[in-house]
């Protein structure tokens, strides 16, 4: 990594926002191609891999699907799951392994462009300019708390998962609300520090970690499933929220069923406060049953595809719930909880787009594989930025090479212009 001084006044053919490992990617191909650019990071290149997770954080796709534009995992358990550590020393390796050029604590506070084409960046450091600008800031910006969460007494402890370490930040019992991927995780480290723990369960879906001798996202790769275009899926399949599993002590089941047998309080959604009790409404068991649902019709899939390819694999018995709620809407008085973790997910903020152009009417994202209308303008690290795949290690080398495409070509036609 080179560090940059990045100056008031400075013009660069290609702006990248946002080092991480989506923004790093297609700085590899513009290093190979011999574009000048420089890369704008907020605070410091990956540090949202050591800085935004908790501290028994693993990947929940297996090693094996890291892969940069050259440079990919070649450790020695291709089919483990790296911790928090693992990964951000790993993206910090691979920021440091070429001549990336990086300015580091600065922020990106608006983007503009003039009416000769030319993008107008305002940064902390002053305002630049550039003939081309790529977003490579996610699209989880602002954490989510609901609008009620300022009625809940002031000795409960609040904390976005965001912002979640470990149990020792937290006293008492905790109440963790929603069940993606943080949520349940979340809850489940709360569980295991032995913790009485309650949790409000969301329409998540959940994955079986393995299935027939093989990880269930192996077997989904190797089906094609993660390169599917966004084109061919449903809204409602883009919009949903990923399967939630875990990849702790080499993998498992993240088992909700399991966790309230073994005495977690698992409750509906969390819908509001009356007279000092939270209540939840009655979703809970069509919700658990759901989870379900869709995990054992991923090993149906799974099945269908080994049959399909002859492949030789272990049968495996199916799941079967080993707990099942008395149904009916639940309440929880305030006076039994210590601490809440709100694990909602994020809103995005892209305020700093300005009048560019090139968000929907709904102020989202609109692009093709991460091409914009806008000339010069275009993303990359998007979920569904172009498959499954995208906005995750599995598929980020391939976007950033299509996106890289478009900045080489547009540098040198503003060359060949000049």
């Amino acid at each position: 990594m080179i560090p940059v001084e990045l100056r008031a006044g400075d013009h660069y053919p290609a702006v990248i926002v946002g080092g991480g490992q989506a923004g790093l990617s297609v700085s590899w191909h513009l290093v190979q191609a011999g574009v000048e650019h420089v890369v704008i990071e907020r605070e410091s290149a990956a540090h949202e891999w050591r800085d935004g997770r908790w501290d028994n954080f693993t990947l929940v796709t297996p090693n094996w699907h890291c892969r940069l534009p050259g440079y990919a995992y070649d450790g020695p358990d291709p089919d483990g799951f790296m911790t928090r550590d693992e990964v951000y020393a790993w993206v910090r390796g691979y920021a440091d392994g070429f001549d990336t050029p990086v300015a580091e604590g600065v922020e990106v506070r608006r983007v503009d462009r003039r009416d000769d084409g030319v993008f107008v960046v305002q940064t902390s450091v002053g305002e630049i300019t550039a003939d081309t600008v790529t977003s490579a800031t996610g699209g989880y910006h602002r954490p989510i708390t609901p609008s009620w969460a300022g009625a809940l007494p002031d000795r409960i402890v609040q904390m976005h998962s965001h912002h979640y370490r470990n149990a020792g930040q937290l006293p008492g019992t905790v109440l963790v609300v929603g069940t993606g991927q943080s949520g349940t995780q979340i809850a489940e480290d709360l569980h295991l520090e032995g913790r009485r723990v309650h949790l409000a369960v969301g329409r998540a879906p959940r994955v079986a970690r393995f299935y027939r001798g093989r990880d269930c996202m192996t077997w989904l790769a190797d089906m094609g499933v993660y390169d599917v275009p966004a084109g061919a899926q449903a809204a409602a399949k883009r919009a949903a929220t990923n399967h939630y599993v875990t990849g702790r002590d080499g993998g498992r089941d993240i088992d909700l069923r399991l966790f309230a047998a073994q005495g977690m309080g698992l409750h509906g959604r969390a819908i509001g406060i009356t007279d000092g009790t939270l209540a939840f409404d009655d979703t809970l068991a069509a919700d658990l049953d759901h989870a379900d649902s869709v995990a054992e019709s991923i090993k149906n899939d799974i099945d269908a595809y080994i049959a399909r390819e002859g492949i030789e694999a272990p049968t495996e018995e199916r799941y079967r719930p080993v707990w099942a709620p008395d149904g009916g809407p639940t309440t929880l008085d305030l006076d039994d909880i210590d601490a809440v973790v709100w694990a909602i997910g994020f809103r995005a903020d892209w305020s700093w787009l300005g009048d560019l152009g090139v968000l929907d009417v709904s102020g989202h994202p609109q692009h093709e594989r991460g091409i914009t209308t806008v000339p010069g303008f275009s993303f990359v690290g998007l979920p569904w930025l172009h498959t499954w795949g995208s906005g995750r290690f599995h598929a980020i080398a391939r976007d950033a090479e299509h996106v890289a495409a478009s900045i080489v070509a547009a540098s040198r036609d503003v060359l060949a212009v000049r």
